[in-house]
């Protein structure tokens, strides 16, 4: 894969993907937003790859949107513009997305970091959602999802006031799943993506779909979700060979079928 804002790599079963506009913070505009979803879609369905991991440089993860692409906007470019879908594209990311942050991950920065299912945070890192001061609100699951992660009443201030939050409290508030130190925090982020990479393929993906149904369903109907993907696990090769190897006190391998 070639990409002229992105860099992308595979490492310990992780594919990689790191943006690469330096100069501008890595803010998102349309064209790295289709170089990040291409890359992930196509390390998607690579089976070399059982995670994947995106991330920024020590400075940015992303400090927010491009803005320069939306200021002279009228509400029927923003429809016909295909920035926001992206976002609906990295939901449908089947395999565990993990973001790496450092420095600032502010608006559709943040807003992106939160759209990955975990994120590991060096110490630098500044989560915030400022549109308010553009005169605008959070456009890519901002408002929801900082809801969900820290409360309304946090969410509220964040969203209405431009309150960052520093890593120690987005650790607080479970935004985050941990803090590594600024210096590694690359080389932790890829050391956890692994441990995920080398589980069972199937059972990995299955399992983070039942976790997000959390936040589309009732209990009701989320246990049932759970309790189909978890009866569907026992016609996979896979469970066999877990289950096998557990019995018979060796190490599992998994062929992902």
């Amino acid at each position: 894969m070639s990409y002229e804002l992105i860099r992308t790599r595979v490492e310990s079963g992780v594919g990689i993907v790191q943006f690469n506009r330096p100069k501008a913070l890595n803010a998102l505009n349309r064209e790295m937003m289709a170089e990040v979803i291409d890359a992930l879609e196509q390390y998607d369905v690579d089976d070399a790859v059982g995670c994947l991991l995106v991330t920024g440089d020590q400075r940015a993860f992303a400090a927010g949107a491009d803005i320069k692409q939306m200021a002279n906007a009228t509400p029927v470019d923003m429809l016909a513009n295909p920035f926001i879908d992206y976002w609906d594209r990295l939901r449908r990311i089947s395999k565990p997305l993990v973001a790496a942050t450092s420095g600032f991950v502010l608006g559709g920065g943040c807003e992106f970091a939160m759209a990955c299912d975990m994120i590991i945070a060096s110490e630098s890192s500044r989560f915030g959602q400022p549109e308010i001061n553009l005169g605008i609100i959070p456009g890519a699951g901002g408002t929801q999802r900082i809801t969900y992660a820290v409360g309304k009443a946090l969410a509220m201030e964040i969203v209405l006031n431009g309150r960052f939050l520093s890593a120690e409290e987005a650790l607080h508030y479970g935004l985050i799943n941990r803090i590594v130190p600024v210096e590694t925090y690359l080389d932790e982020a890829i050391k956890f993506c692994a441990e995920i990479a080398a589980r069972a393929p199937v059972a990995v993906r299955m399992g983070k779909e039942a976790v997000n149904a959390v936040f589309e369903t009732s209990l009701q109907a989320g246990l049932a979700h759970e309790r189909r993907l978890f009866y569907m696990l026992f016609s996979t090769e896979d469970q066999k060979e877990g289950m096998d190897a557990f019995i018979n006190k060796r190490q599992a391998r998994w062929q992902g079928k």
